[in-house]
C-alpha cells in the first residue's frame, strides 16, 4: 500500500472510530436530555452535533477549490438549538459527515500534496485534515462526556469499563503490559 493511501485509510478510520462513538453515546440520551446543557457555560449535545455537522459541511464542501470558511455558513447559529426532533438533528450531523467522507474518499495522492484554505490561511492538505480531525475528536469528547452526564446509572460505558483494563488485557492478550523488573 502506497503511503498516501496509508494515511488516508488511517484518517477515515480515525474520523469513523469517533463518528461511532459519538453516536453509542447520543443513543443511550433521551430526546430531551439531547437540548440540555449541563451548566450555562455549556453547550448541550444536541448544539455540540449542530455545529460539528456545520463545521464539517462547511470544510469538506468544495475542499480543493475554495476556502474552508464557505459565506453561506452562520457559525453563530450552529450555537443555537433549533431542531424541532431527535431525526432532524441527526439528518443534519449525517449530512455533515456524508459531505466529510465524499471528500476524503475522492482525494487522490495528487491532491494531498496541494494547499488549501481556510479562513484565508494556506494549509497543506494534510494539515486541512489533521486540523478537522482535531475539532471533531474534540467536540467528540464533550458529547461523550455529556452524554455519561446526562444519562448517570443508566450510563453503558463505551470502551474498557473502569476498573477492568486488566481483565481486558488478560482476556485479549494474555500476560501482556506486565511490567518487566
Amino acid at each position: 500500500m502506497e503511503p498516501t493511501d496509508l494515511f488516508m485509510s488511517a484518517i477515515i478510520n480515525a474520523f469513523e472510530g469517533n463518528k461511532r462513538l459519538a453516536e453509542k453515546a447520543v443513543a443511550q440520551v433521551s430526546d430531551e436530555k439531547l437540548r440540555i446543557a449541563v451548566d450555562e457555560n455549556t453547550n448541550s449535545i444536541a448544539v455540540i452535533m449542530k455545529h460539528v455537522a456545520g463545521n464539517l459541511l462547511s470544510r469538506w464542501t468544495d475542499f480543493l477549490s475554495t476556502d474552508g470558511e464557505k459565506s453561506w455558513r452562520n457559525r453563530d447559529d450552529e450555537f443555537v438549538d433549533s431542531f424541532k426532533s431527535r431525526a432532524e438533528l441527526l439528518e443534519y450531523w449525517e449530512q455533515g459527515w456524508a459531505c466529510l467522507f465524499a471528500a476524503l474518499q475522492n482525494l487522490t495522492a495528487s491532491d494531498i500534496e496541494k494547499t488549501v484554505v481556510i479562513r484565508g490561511e494556506p494549509h497543506t492538505v494534510p494539515l486541512a485534515i489533521e486540523r478537522s480531525l482535531g475539532h471533531t475528536c474534540y467536540h467528540i469528547g464533550q458529547i461523550v462526556q455529556v452524554a455519561r452526564i446526562q444519562s448517570g446509572e443508566n450510563w453503558n460505558t463505551l470502551t474498557i469499563p473502569k476498573g477492568e483494563s486488566e481483565q481486558f488485557n488478560k482476556k485479549n492478550w494474555g500476560e501482556v503490559g506486565k511490567s518487566h523488573s
